[in-house]
């Protein structure tokens, strides 16, 4: 397994993002269980998730708690580097609101670091800028969070060029991490990913295949992909996660 960089910490270049094993559609524990610990049999040690992960009101929080079981029976689970994030909300009737309120962000993250069974966090991202909130407030709240020792590494996510360089003099240059959505069908954050690659901060690509929907057709979709895919004998999954990290050395 290839390896990049977030902060200090040295991780898996092929990350696994958790949100599919909670959210509508997910499949049983034991598959989710059996998911997360093939992938850190492949040597991945960089696994995604968030507070918002989960389908019910009563539910909040199911992908990490997911996520430290397996962690927790798995001989590899002390090698990973856990990244959570909070700022969203799903109230349970299927949508997502927001709350970037520095007390509900702080709330958040002292009930992430009960559902993980950790000390501190390894990287804390604040999810998505709530209109409602001044900016530097939510940064302002993970940058305490930071400061108090209940976060290793800071991040965001879903952010502009503008929010990244605010957020960086926010946390003193201490942003590690810059997570927006990215594919071969969502490009629009190319300008953050050059902007993070100039400041040497780790690029995390959310939905990188397109999306629990689109995933399987990649192939059909961009031929480029399929073709090859077919002369290396891989998937065209595997190739659209190669042609991202091509991109860049930031990108993770």
């Amino acid at each position: 397994m290839q390896t990049r960089r977030i902060g200090d910490v040295e991780v898996s270049a092929i990350g696994l993002g958790g949100m599919p094993m909670s959210i509508e559609g997910r499949p049983d524990e034991a598959r989710s269980l059996a998911t997360i610990h093939a992938a850190l049999d492949t040597g991945v040690t960089f696994i995604d998730t968030a507070d918002a992960y989960h389908l019910r009101a009563d539910d909040v929080g199911h992908n990490e708690t997911l996520i430290a079981k397996a962690l927790a029976s798995h001989e590899r689970g002390p090698d990973v580097l856990v990244a959570t994030k909070g700022g969203h909300l799903r109230p349970g009737d299927g949508s997502w609101t927001l709350d970037g309120s520095p007390a509900h962000i702080k709330e958040a993250c002292e009930a992430s670091l009960r559902r993980l069974g950790v000390e501190a966090i390894g990287l804390y991202q604040f999810h998505r800028p709530d209109p409602k909130v001044p900016y530097e407030e939510s940064v302002g709240a993970v940058r305490d969070l930071l400061d108090e020792g209940k976060i290793r590494m800071a991040g965001i996510s879903n952010a502009d060029p503008d929010q990244i360089r605010q957020a960086g003099d926010i946390l003193g240059g201490r942003l590690v991490a810059v997570q927006n959505q990215f594919s071969p069908a969502f490009r629009s954050s190319e300008p953050e990913l050059r902007l993070c690659d100039e400041l040497g901060i780790a690029f995390l690509p959310w939905s990188p295949l397109g999306g629990i929907s689109r995933a399987g057709d990649l192939g059909s979709a961009y031929a480029p992909f399929a073709r090859i895919a077919a002369a290396h004998g891989v998937s065209p999954q595997r190739v659209c996660l190669a042609w991202m990290l091509a991109k860049s050395p930031v990108v993770v």
